[in-house]
């Protein structure tokens, strides 16, 4: 009987999460080998850029650089805040003696038992705790930017250049990015509440809703392409004149 109860819990629920794991070890690939059909690559390539500009012109965009990791720096204590308040909460529902399962089990497909219940409540504390731990390290690394930035060139080391200030930069974002994925990823584990056909379906909806968000669509990129080409031709013939 329990096994008729639980049946799509342990079908779907895996189910959904290997669609959403597979989607990005796929994605980490295609940012490996093919950084510029992704956003991510493109982004990344441009922050480093970005970070050279700004050291080499410092005097004159201090205060540009300083405002944009400002903002980058809310952006992940805002995500940081809410990860830890639900976790709170999730916390708090856990360890309540008021058993919130009884009004949903006329709604919930699969098992509801208490095992089940507490292992739904559970999963999400630990998907909430790694996307707080994500972006709380973040925070980190933009604030060592913060202030390496702003520093005159060593030119007697090295060691603070641009390049290290840039990897910084790309490890910070690159934890953002990890902690918001974490945060995605909870919320068809918050459906599991209702049944875990919804966990199925909404994994089946944000794939491609992260493909269309995190690929370079053929298009811009042919287009980019071109134009390349065209100036490329445009700086042959110039050398040749």
């Amino acid at each position: 009987m329990e096994w008729k109860k639980c049946y799509l819990d342990v079908i779907l629920v895996p189910l959904g999460f290997s669609l959403c794991m597979g989607y990005h070890v796929w994605l980490w690939h295609k940012v490996r080998t093919q950084p510029f059909s992704t956003v991510i690559g493109t982004n990344s390539r441009g922050r480093r850029f970005w970070v050279s500009a700004i050291m080499k012109d410092n005097e004159k965009k201090n205060i540009l650089a300083v405002q944009t990791l400002r903002n980058t720096i809310m952006g992940s204590t805002l995500m940081a805040t809410t990860s830890i308040l639900l976790c709170c909460g999730l916390a708090a529902v856990i360890s309540s003696t008021y058993s919130i399962k009884k009004p949903l089990n006329d709604a919930v497909y699969g098992a509801h038992g208490e095992f089940m219940v507490a292992l739904k409540y559970v999963t999400l504390l630990v998907i909430f705790l790694f996307s707080f731990v994500c972006h709380s390290l973040s925070i980190r690394f933009t604030n060592q930017v913060n202030f390496l930035i702003n520093c005159p060139p060593d030119t007697s080391s090295g060691v603070v250049s641009p390049e290290y200030v840039g990897e910084l930069l790309e490890r910070g974002f690159a934890l953002n990015t990890v902690g918001n994925r974490l945060f995605y990823m909870a919320m068809p584990l918050m459906l599991w509440v209702f049944g875990p056909v919804l966990v199925f379906l909404c994994s089946a909806t944000l794939v491609p809703v992260l493909y269309n968000l995190d690929f370079v669509f053929a298009a811009a990129a042919e287009k980019r392409k071109s134009g390349a080409e065209v100036g490329g031709g445009n700086e042959h013939d110039c050398g040749s004149v």
